[in-house]
């Protein structure tokens, strides 16, 4: 298949070409961005500036909907909407320089990975982890703030309000396990480092169910932007465009779903296995801050308890850890031992309270 016909497939229309100045501008202030965010992942600003000014770019029709820009690796080139202005073009090239920096091929020029996704001769994995972690690093390029946003009536804060938001939400709350320094070097230099990580700090199986799921996400959004699509282009209202705003309705069910329930085996694979790892009295302090600080990068439906219930439960069994760690106890000796009002559990019983309120005034802030 030419590289025409693909992007006639994706609706792309070429409309210029981007001229070599604006290119090695480009060029030339990524890769001093890329080396100032990463200073120790490695990267030389000249050879990274060389290979950035070998990207062709184009400005293009592109259709509603689709991403303001996009990398094609057949034949290295960036494709900009036509309604991006010149002056901030720089800020749109960003993850797509990142996606050519990702890029592993065979001998064929045939992409087999690309960061922390896998191109198999059958089925792509991990594409929507990969385009959230690559625009987590876009975002820490162009230094965005967070802000609280609200989609398929999930609530939560980020620092990518506009692109894959809840793929960014899930595989921040990853980053946040592992540390973002091994998922960030893993999506730029395509290594399996984030994905081990991961897997010892839960099991393999966990993290291919997270992967999964957030491909699912990704599949289903671009479901609803192709049915909008066509939605569009029909002049009058009719049972078939009814059926398609039901359709988008159950895709829309169906990722808040698929969301919230990753979320929440994010939380318990990982905390519970640590939970079971604690065995001093310092432990239990790391466990329980960890684990509230979680709950800022959570998100919250309406009716929403499983982390507040979750954190409940762990700070009673951590109460009770405690006081066997306390008392000279192993855990195999089940013994009732009488609970003191000690300083430890009077904090834990104001974090209790503390972090209800703080979920409450979340809630409202979004919905305000």
């Amino acid at each position: 298949m030419s590289i025409e016909t693909d992007l006639k497939k994706d609706g792309i229309e070429v409309i210029e070409t981007l001229d070599t100045l604006k290119i090695n501008s480009i060029a030339r202030n990524l890769s001093q961005k890329i080396c100032d965010t990463f200073p120790n992942y490695g990267f030389n600003q000249n050879e990274l500036f060389i290979q950035l000014s070998r990207i062709n770019m184009y400005k293009a029709k592109m259709p509603e909907g689709m991403a303001e820009a996009n990398y094609f690796y057949k034949n290295t080139s960036i494709y900009f909407n036509e309604h991006i202005a010149n002056e901030d073009l720089e800020e749109f090239a960003i993850h797509e320089c990142i996606h050519y920096l990702q890029e592993v091929k065979d001998k064929r020029n045939y992409l087999i990975r690309m960061g922390l996704c896998d191109y198999t001769e059958f089925k792509i994995y991990g594409l929507g982890l990969n385009e959230a972690a690559v625009q987590l690093i876009s975002s820490k390029i162009n230094d965005i703030p967070k802000e609280y946003v609200k989609y398929f009536g999930i609530s939560f804060e980020t620092t990518s309000p506009s692109y894959y938001p809840l793929e960014c939400c899930l595989v921040n709350q990853l980053a946040y396990i592992t540390g973002e320094d091994i998922l960030f070097e893993s999506t730029l230099k395509s290594n399996d480092n984030f994905k081990k990580a991961f897997s010892e700090l839960t099991s393999p199986k966990t993290f291919m169910a997270i992967q999964n799921a957030i491909d699912d996400i990704l599949n289903r959004e671009e479901e609803i932007i192709k049915i909008n699509n066509k939605i569009a282009q029909i002049d009058d209202r009719n049972k078939k465009v009814d059926g398609m705003i039901e359709k988008i309705e159950e895709l829309k069910h169906e990722i808040t779903l698929t969301f919230m329930r990753t979320q929440n085996l994010i939380i318990s694979s990982y905390f519970d296995r640590e939970f079971n790892a604690i065995s001093d009295l310092e432990g239990i302090e790391t466990y329980r801050k960890k684990l509230y600080t979680f709950r800022d990068f959570i998100g919250y439906t309406e009716g929403y308890t499983f982390f507040n219930d979750y954190y409940v439960s762990k700070m009673e069994e951590l109460e009770y850890k405690y006081n066997l760690l306390e008392n000279g106890e192993v855990e195999t000796a089940l013994k009732v031992i009488t609970r003191r009002e000690n300083m430890f559990i009077r904090v834990i019983k104001t974090l209790r309270k503390l972090i209800f309120g703080t979920s409450s005034q979340k809630q409202k802030a979004t919905d305000n």
